[in-house]
């Protein structure tokens, strides 16, 4: 293999050596990886790539994580989480807390055997009962007749009692449950992993170092997460709040000192005549200007007005519908659109009064679907009189129609 020398080429009367193209370009990688060097090792691989470098927020300091109480809980206000012991499973945590093992498993997306590992946590459906004891003995109330039963075997005397002797045996009290202790300051938020997300993405998500996100959760080292699993998102580090400077000490004087005593007034001299203004002199009622109202004037200048105060449900077709469906709520009354008399009272195939209202030869109002009719036939009626009120359930409305003899019209045409 023949080793090709350097080129010497002269600039400006100096020597300069040029490398082969092959060489310099395999330099290049090398010199890519010590200037990464230069920076703090990045797990998530994300620093010096691309445009983007998120390495400094991924870096940010965490606190750790609370330690576990006797019984592996960690108590937030709003939540619970069960950290896990060397050798348990979900069977096992959900045994030491006191909630039931095929409950736990389902909230996480696991089964009651799955093996766990040290540290990881567990989130739970509800808290812990307060009631169980952190050894997990009974809880006090309860009696175990089997435990007092092997008690009372394993203290007897070996040698039988004189006749007549009683032998009494202390119970010891059981121990008293330990309350849940409350974690103080922030409370971590809960992700719950979708399909698709891994550590690193939910590190990025919220600019936490994966390596913590890993430690908080007892993931392995591998980082693997599963769908719908819990993880609780490290607290950052709270930085130290500033020392604001002592407020200078404010002089505190006796009674009596550091004032002047004013000068009594003297007997021998008066006191000046103060000028003072007179109050402004309220005009008199008669004086005030009296604002002139109109007229009162009916409330609708339609040709008549509504029979129902409600909605429209039903608008006019002709041919289809021949006047229109209003409705309110039961019971509400239903009121004549005009004066006149009340021509006819009768009902329809489904036996469901109608109400018939004459106001000139040949224009008619039609009330259909009501019920508790409060006129008589041939009886007089005026603008707004109640008639009728509205049926209940789902009939709570009033079918209205206009005719002119036997010809319908859009009741709009009148009540607008």
């Amino acid at each position: 293999m023949t080793r090709t020398p350097p080129t010497r080429t002269a600039s400006r009367g100096l020597p300069r050596f040029r490398l082969p193209r092959a060489r310099l370009l395999a330099l290049l990688p090398m010199a890519g990886v010590l200037a990464a060097c230069q920076s703090p090792l990045d797990y998530d691989l994300r620093g010096q790539l691309g445009a983007f470098n998120t390495a400094t927020a991924a870096q940010s300091a965490t606190s750790s994580r609370p330690a576990p109480d006797g019984r592996g809980l960690i108590t937030y206000p709003s939540y619970q989480v069960a950290v896990a012991q060397r050798g348990d499973t979900v069977a096992d945590v959900a045994a030491r807390i006191g909630l039931p093992p095929e409950e736990v498993a389902r909230y996480n997306g696991m089964a009651a055997g799955d093996k766990m590992r040290q540290g990881e946590v567990l989130a739970l459906p509800r808290r812990a009962p307060a009631d169980f004891p952190a050894d997990g003995t009974a809880a006090p109330g309860s009696v175990d007749i089997a435990t007092l039963a092997g008690q009372a075997i394993e203290t007897a005397p070996l040698t039988s009692p004189s006749p007549g002797s009683v032998t009494t045996t202390a119970i010891q009290p059981a121990p008293k449950p330990q309350p849940a202790k409350v974690q103080r300051g922030p409370e971590p938020v809960r992700h719950k992993v979708k399909r698709g997300e891994t550590a690193y993405t939910i590190s990025r998500l919220y600019q936490v170092p994966v390596k913590s996100l890993a430690e908080w959760n007892g993931l392995g080292s591998d980082f693997a997460v599963r769908e719908g699993q819990f993880l609780l998102i490290p607290l950052k580090e709270q930085p130290a709040a500033e020392l604001t400077p002592a407020a200078a000490p404010v002089a505190v004087t006796e009674p009596g000192a550091g004032t002047q005593t004013p000068v009594p007034p003297s007997a021998s001299k008066p006191l000046p005549e103060e000028k003072v203004a007179p109050a402004a002199v309220k005009p008199a009622a008669e004086t005030l200007p009296k604002p002139e109202l109109p007229k009162p004037t009916r409330a609708s200048s339609a040709a008549m007005a509504y029979p129902v105060q409600g909605k429209i449900i039903k608008t006019y077709s002709k041919g289809r519908n021949d006047g229109i469906d209003i409705s309110g709520a039961a019971g509400a009354p239903v009121n004549a659109a005009e004066a006149g008399t009340v021509a006819a009272i009768t009902k329809d195939s489904n036996n469901v009064p109608i109400v018939v209202i004459r106001h000139s030869q040949k224009l008619l109002t039609v009330y259909q679907n009501v019920a508790n009719i409060t006129v008589k036939k041939g009886e007089t009626v005026a603008r707004g009189q109640r008639i009728a009120s509205l049926r209940g359930g789902n009939d709570a409305y009033v079918h209205f129609e206009v005719r002119d003899g036997f010809e319908s019209i859009d009741p709009l045409n009148y009540l607008n």
